[in-house]
């Protein structure tokens, strides 16, 4: 098992709380993995195993346990007598109206208690009407760049040998920027970093995990019948990455595929994907009102491997997915992340937590001055004096600019 401390100091910094820690995150991006973190440490603290309990409600073995009072029967019996017992239920959306028996374990027993889920029931505007101020809610998402160097390391391979000389090995890892360029292509669901695989068998990997969310939280959950319409718009989406859209023009794109169907039935399919935590809304925020804007929103993806695994790789995508591995690190980092709205265009981003906030520019390719000093003005316009950040992949001299800091966007995932 490969690590990931940040998510198990957050996690730990609850335990024996009063709270159900609520894992969730996209299928397949490791919270079961983060259980079963949480589950050694607290044995590393002296808990024995009599006093953990762990159900994974995707296997068969609980196939069962699929109401929330055959659960509650189940788990009254395990509970161990006298002490504190730990309860950690995976997948737990699987257990039909589950919220009723979580409630019930923590007023009539001494537990600590926590759950994973991957579909809208999980989400935080959910879970405040099922547990009503008993939860703490922590997002899991696939690896960040930082952890996915981990996993390369830890996994051992990505290593070749170029030569050896009186019996000893030289050998060369990938640079930075090649990782950095694999990481953007292959995204990071843990899955297809653990091992070598060759590039068909990696998005076949993660096309199973879109497949398995689409049809088993989506489709099935909501008896979906028009799968076909579902899939143009999760095609639409996936190729307007990055760009602002709107209902009516997903139902104009359909309509000239002679495909009709009506705005709200689109956008209920946009909050369906969303529930599954395949897309997040990005909205916009004006910067001079300082206010949150409500039409003409951008789509980002959970995990870059997704798109090309549904569309296939094309290389003109990857300005589109430096801004989405981007987005996603600020949400890692706890900000609310925005469009930034001025009167001659926009900011990439806004983010906010608490009373912080950034600003970020990104630029696959600077190859004009014209085409720098708009990036820079942008920022240079915003009157305040949060940092401000331009961000780039290829070659240049980095440092400030007027205040304005200019890193290689591999440097400012890894900067935190």
């Amino acid at each position: 098992m490969i690590l990931r401390p940040a998510y198990l100091e957050k996690i730990m910094a609850y335990t024996d709380a009063p709270f159900v820690k609520v894992l969730s995150g996209v299928r397949r991006c490791g919270k079961f993995t983060v259980l079963k973190m949480v589950e050694e440490e607290l044995r590393n603290r002296g808990v024995s195993d009599d006093r953990i309990i762990v159900y994974n409600f995707d296997s068969l073995q609980h196939e069962e346990l699929k109401t929330a009072k055959a659960l509650y029967n189940e788990v009254k019996g395990q509970l161990s007598k006298g002490e504190k017992t730990y309860l950690f239920l995976d997948e737990i959306q699987e257990v039909e109206d589950w919220e009723k028996a979580v409630n019930s374990f923590m007023i009539d027993f001494d537990v600590d208690i926590y759950v994973t889920g991957s579909n809208s029931r999980m989400m935080p505007s959910e879970i405040s009407t099922y547990l009503t101020g008993r939860y703490v809610s922590l997002r899991v998402f696939p690896l960040s760049f930082a952890e996915y160097l981990e996993f390369r390391k830890s996994a051992n391979y990505g290593v070749r040998p170029v030569y050896a000389t009186d019996h000893n090995a030289f050998i060369v890892r990938p640079s930075l920027k090649e990782e950095f360029a694999r990481y953007l292509r292959f995204g990071g669901f843990p899955a297809i970093h653990l091992q070598e695989h060759a590039q068909d068998a990696e998005y076949t990997i993660v096309r199973d995990i879109y497949s398995s969310t689409v049809f088993t939280d989506i489709v099935r959950r909501n008896q979906i019948s028009k799968v076909d319409q579902l899939e143009r718009i999760v095609r639409f989406a996936f190729d307007n990455i990055g760009r602002t859209f709107s209902a009516s023009s997903i139902s104009k794109y359909l309509k000239s595929e002679n495909r009709s169907i009506d705005n709200e039935t689109v956008y209920n399919y946009l909050s369906k994907l969303e529930g599954a935590f395949i897309l997040h809304r990005c909205l916009r925020y004006d910067i001079q009102g300082k206010e949150i804007l409500r039409t003409r929103e951008k789509f980002y993806v959970s995990d870059p491997a997704l798109r090309y695994s549904v569309l296939g790789y094309t290389s003109d995508s990857a300005a589109a997915m430096l801004e989405n591995v981007v987005y996603l690190e600020l949400l890692r980092r706890g900000y609310e992340v925005y469009i930034g709205q001025v009167p001659d265009g926009e900011i990439d981003f806004v983010a906010i937590r608490r009373e912080n906030k950034l600003y970020i520019q990104i630029s696959q390719q600077i190859d004009s001055v014209k085409t720098e000093q708009r990036e820079y003005d942008r920022l240079l316009n915003v009157r305040d004096n949060y940092p401000k950040y331009v961000l780039r992949t290829h070659e240049f001299a980095g440092g400030n600019y007027e205040g304005i800091k200019t890193m290689h966007v591999a440097d400012f995932l890894l900067s935190y």
